[in-house]
């Protein structure tokens, strides 16, 4: 009698499986990445207009586009000399909503973790 539960795999293979989700949630775990991504939902930015939002150096934020760009969620295209940024994946605002969701259930719990809240970050 097949119950539709898929094998369980082993923990080798589960932690294989992980390898992408880790990756994409490291590449959102920096403040100053996720504050770009958060900006870009709102529409197309220019560095120029990112560093003024974000009050960071040029450099910085152009290091953390070709972060968020290598990653597969930003793409940029040629606007005269400058280059115009944009989210690459519409799904990343599903993701952001759905921190938004969780953190909202979760209350202060994320932030009060001592391995990964403010306190255990420093």
């Amino acid at each position: 009698m097949d119950l539709g539960l898929a094998v369980v795999p082993d923990a080798a293979q589960e932690l294989e499986g992980t390898t992408a989700a880790v990756c994409l949630f490291r590449s959102l775990a920096d403040p100053a990445r996720l504050a770009i991504l958060r900006h870009l939902a709102l529409g197309e930015r220019k560095v120029v207009e990112l560093t003024g939002h974000l009050g960071l150096a040029q450099s910085t934020v152009s290091g953390h586009l070709a972060c968020l760009r290598d990653c597969g969620l930003v793409t940029s295209r040629a606007q005269g000399r400058a280059s115009v940024h944009s989210l690459a994946r519409p799904e990343v605002l599903d993701l952001l909503a759905a921190a938004e969701r969780v953190l909202a259930a979760t209350g202060s719990a994320v932030v009060l973790c001592p391995v990964y809240g403010e306190e255990g970050a420093r």
